[in-house]
């Protein structure tokens, strides 16, 4: 053989040896990647976990509206060209039903009784002269004394002389009622919330002298869409809230027949009977809470719920091996608050398991370590 054909051999053979080497080389580390073991996310945060529960809820409907009367009664005057002389009362005032609020004078009236007194008594002597006469005038009847003509004027002039007395009377009857009304005197138990009335003014039948709430009882009246009307009956309670006084409790009395044309809304009337005792006053603005009973729903505490762009969100947690899990990020809907505590209406179901604070610094997908609270 020759030596240059010796070298080219030699050098085959090297290299050969050398390309499995490298492969064999090269298999086994890629073998031993992909058996090792990927290392577990490092957790972001530690957090404490609490489970969604399903808990009673209080259902309420709210509105706004204001206190008013119960009844207002307008009391007024019912006697024409009379002045007054006197009022007997003012503004804020309570009264009993009869007691007298004012008085007008009755000078004239007392003239004018005096002279009905006296046509009364001249009409009942004329009707005891012509009783007389058509007595005697039956008695001759019989016998002929007296013609037909002179019998019928004198039972005539009977009648005619009654229906006088009765004229009369009523005319006395009637002064009698107008200086009863010389008093003007209260309709009802209740407070006196406006007065006209002014000493020495002359009144006119019908003029406005005092408004009374009647009873001095007060009521809530507020302000519900049709949707709203429907959920309420009278008898349920209701709690009326007004900017500082504080709240009362009340009770639907009964609900408006009819909506406003316009808006669509109607009145709820509401008691209050301790409205008078809390210094509740006519027109005051007041909120009224209805109580429509209870409800299940699902509740959480107010940290576990995050907003972000305008949408609330939890962190339930998912995978969890010993105290490592992930979080996924769930949007929710909110129901009701209260202090502590938020309904969930949708988005998670009872038990579910949630991150309990801290999730202001988390997003969908952190690994977390579980701590126990």
């Amino acid at each position: 053989m020759k030596k240059g054909n010796v070298f080219s051999t030699t050098l085959s053979v090297v290299l050969a040896l050398g390309s499995v080497v490298y492969t064999s080389t090269g298999n086994s580390q890629e073998s031993n990647a992909a058996i090792s073991p990927v290392p577990a996310a490092k957790p972001v945060l530690s957090v404490t976990m609490v489970s969604s529960s399903a808990h009673s809820i209080p259902t309420t409907l709210t509105a706004n509206g204001s206190i008013a009367a119960w009844q207002e009664a307008i009391i007024g005057a019912e006697v024409n060209g009379l002045h007054l002389v006197d009022v007997k009362v003012q503004v804020g005032d309570k009264v009993k039903k009869g007691q007298v609020l004012a008085v007008f004078a009755d000078d004239d009236i007392l003239i004018a009784l005096a002279e009905r007194r006296a046509e009364l008594a001249e009409a009942e002597a004329n009707l005891t002269e012509a009783r007389l006469n058509a007595n005697r005038a039956r008695k001759v009847t019989a016998v002929g004394a007296l013609s037909a003509q002179q019998i019928d004027q004198y039972l005539v002039g009977e009648r005619t002389a009654l229906a006088k007395m009765q004229f009369a009377k009523a005319h006395l009857d009637a002064e009698l009622l107008r200086q009863r009304k010389t008093k003007v005197i209260a309709s009802d138990d209740g407070i006196i919330s406006a007065r006209n009335a002014t000493l020495g003014a002359v009144a006119i039948a019908g003029q406005e002298l005092f408004r009374l709430i009647r009873q001095n009882r007060l009521e809530w009246r507020g302000e519900v869409t049709a949707d709203e009307m429907v959920k309420l009956k009278p008898g349920l309670p209701v709690e009326v809230e007004v900017p500082n006084v504080g709240k009362v409790a009340g009770k639907i009395r009964i609900l408006s027949p009819s909506l406003d044309a316009q808006t669509r809304n109607g009145l709820v009337y509401v008691d209050i009977p301790e409205a008078v005792a809390n210094k509740l006053q006519v027109g005051m603005f007041a909120k009224g809470e209805f109580n429509l009973g209870n409800r299940s729903g699902v509740i959480v505490p107010q940290q576990a719920v995050s907003l972000r762009e305008g949408f609330s969100y939890v962190f339930r947690i998912v995978g969890q091996t010993g105290d490592q899990a992930k979080v996924s990020q769930v949007k929710v809907q909110l129901g009701r608050r209260n202090v502590d505590d938020v309904e969930i209406i949708s988005g998670i179901n009872t038990d579910d398991r949630l991150v309990a604070d801290g999730i202001s610094f988390l997003a969908d997908g952190d690994a977390v370590k579980v701590v126990q609270p």
